[in-house]
């Protein structure tokens, strides 16, 4: 299996297989990859499928020819699963944010995987999947990546911020546009948050101070 992304898995495949994953999403390629001299190989159709957009191979100068990639992982207005997202409601917090807050700490010290699986699976945690297995407790059906989370709920200030809120961070290179989230955490009160980046797992940082008060993008409150 080949995964790539950063914090989040955006594209997975494995050889002999059609199905692949792209933007986190599940996808079938018109070609499934094939192992060649240890390397994963697929063809121009599949690698497009892959990253929906056109790729071209051109054989007279050996260079591959990629179109452009939507910084929304092929959303837009016109896109019936944003649509959906933008619609999707989210079960109030209200009277439960402590109780949330208490279950994520129950999780200090899980180990960080890079693209984990369900939490029952790999008893591990990416970013979003630690978010999205916290809200789960209480009902609430978060999307799979950051990128997506952000498009939740309502946004907030700083100086607004409740116990239970997502606060989402860039990460500088990961996407063309540094203004998409790659990174998610919870609000847990006190200028804290809980979230996971690699060693030690998941654990409690600030967001008013050092690297993770500078990386801020937007905080969100999600409601219905």
């Amino acid at each position: 299996m080949v995964q790539m992304g950063y914090t989040d898995v955006m594209f997975q495949v494995q050889p002999s297989q059609r199905h692949a994953v792209s933007f986190g999403k599940q996808i079938s390629l018109s070609q499934a990859p094939i192992t060649q001299n240890g390397q994963v190989c697929l063809t121009e159709e599949a690698l497009g499928d892959l990253l929906q957009t056109d790729v071209r191979y051109d054989k007279r100068t050996g260079n591959l020819h990629i179109g452009q990639m939507k910084d929304d992982g092929g959303a837009s207005d016109s896109n019936p699963q944003q649509k959906g997202l933008q619609r999707m409601g989210i079960l109030s917090l209200a009277g439960n944010r402590d109780e949330l807050i208490s279950y994520a700490k129950q999780f200090m010290g899980v180990p960080y995987d890079f693209g984990a699986s369900t939490y029952e699976q790999s008893k591990a945690f990416d970013c979003s999947s630690f978010t999205r297995h916290v809200f789960k407790r209480f009902g609430i059906s978060l999307p799979r990546l950051a990128r997506d989370q952000a498009r939740l709920g309502t946004p907030v200030e700083r100086s607004n911020l409740q116990t239970g809120d997502l606060i989402f961070f860039t990460v500088p290179g990961r996407f063309k546009n540094d203004k998409i989230p790659g990174h998610v955490g919870i609000y847990i009160g006190n200028g804290k948050m809980i979230h996971t980046w690699g060693d030690p797992g998941v654990e409690i940082s600030s967001i008013d101070t050092g690297y993770w008060h500078d990386a801020i993008l937007s905080m969100r409150r999600v409601q219905q």
